[in-house]
């Protein structure tokens, strides 16, 4: 593939992929992990809450995290090419960085079940699946 890096369709892919990783955070957040989050750290005070400042954060958060990966994508694209191979790589390796470290430590801290991880990360690999397919449909789009 070896196409120049185009900062304008980054930036408007991440944009566009961004709407499946929020939409896929928020449903998992509120009917997953909150719960979840609710009953282990129930002594904690305000744990899990959620307002307008805390999801505007969340919001920024998962954009920069759909950055790094259409980021990633388009580098594993110029070695493998636009293929499937890049998106389970990117989907992969998007996975391990982003939320199987995130969760493992969680468990390892007694701040979630280890049963927990059954549910959860499953979960975030099709997350992670998902968005790498549609960021490899986009870039398909905008470099044909």
């Amino acid at each position: 593939m070896n196409t120049k890096f185009v900062f304008k369709d980054f930036i408007i892919i991440t944009l566009l992929v961004s709407i499946w990783v929020n939409a896929s955070e928020v449903f998992r957040y509120f009917f997953i992990v909150r719960p979840e989050m609710h009953e282990n750290l129930a002594t904690i005070p305000n744990v899990a809450d959620m307002n307008i400042t805390i999801f505007l954060i969340w919001g920024v958060w998962d954009t920069l995290l759909t950055g790094l990966f259409v980021f990633l994508f388009w580098l594993c694209s110029q070695v493998f090419g636009n293929n499937g191979k890049s998106i389970v790589i990117t989907s992969l390796v998007s996975w391990c960085f982003f939320f199987l470290l995130f969760w493992v430590g969680m468990a390892n801290m007694s701040l979630s079940s280890w049963s927990f991880l059954i549910i959860v990360l499953p979960l975030a690999l099709l997350e992670t699946t998902v968005a790498a397919f549609i960021t490899s449909k986009l870039y398909a789009r905008n470099h044909v």
